[in-house]
């Protein structure tokens, strides 16, 4: 079952975000700090009260295994775009007991429900390369790369 979060779902919600969390430190450690600390799990309790964002969670056997935090996106016209909107998947997560099974996949099928209901076509999401099963399942959904963020770094 998906759902929209309740406060008291947030704790949960905050697992499985240290366990997203720590695929993030694993894959770039020099960029991800390795603590989830009192701010970050604040964060979650900001996000849930903003009337631009939903936190949408899936439970199985009155368990939250998977959450995903949206944002509902205008941008206004500017010299170099037109002005667009968007539904932004900003946090995404199925706990690590869980994937493969489905949630992910059933998470996502609301979150289209969802942007369709507020009259969104377009869903976007940003992920890091160096993270292949998120990208596999994304790629397996419909989601496409149309934009690339690219580094340089001398060696030392």
């Amino acid at each position: 079952m998906v759902r929209f979060a309740v406060r008291e779902d947030l704790g949960r919600v905050n697992e499985l975000r240290e366990q997203v969390n720590r695929v993030h430190v694993e894959g770039k450690p020099e960029f991800f700090r390795d603590n989830f600390g009192e701010p970050l799990k604040k964060h979650i309790y900001e996000m849930w009260q903003q009337d631009n964002r939903d936190i949408l969670v899936v439970e199985r056997n009155h368990r939250i295994c998977g959450f995903a935090c949206v944002e509902y996106v205008y941008k206004p016209e500017n010299l170099y775009q037109k002005a667009r909107k968007y539904y932004h998947i900003d946090e995404f997560g199925v706990d690590e007991k869980m994937r493969r099974q489905g949630v992910g996949t059933e998470l996502f099928h609301r979150i289209r429900l969802e942007a369709e209901k507020r009259g969104f076509t377009r869903i976007e999401l940003d992920m890091w390369e160096f993270n292949k099963s998120a990208l596999k399942f994304y790629e397996s959904v419909g989601f496409r790369t149309y934009r690339r963020y690219m580094e340089y770094e001398e060696e030392s």
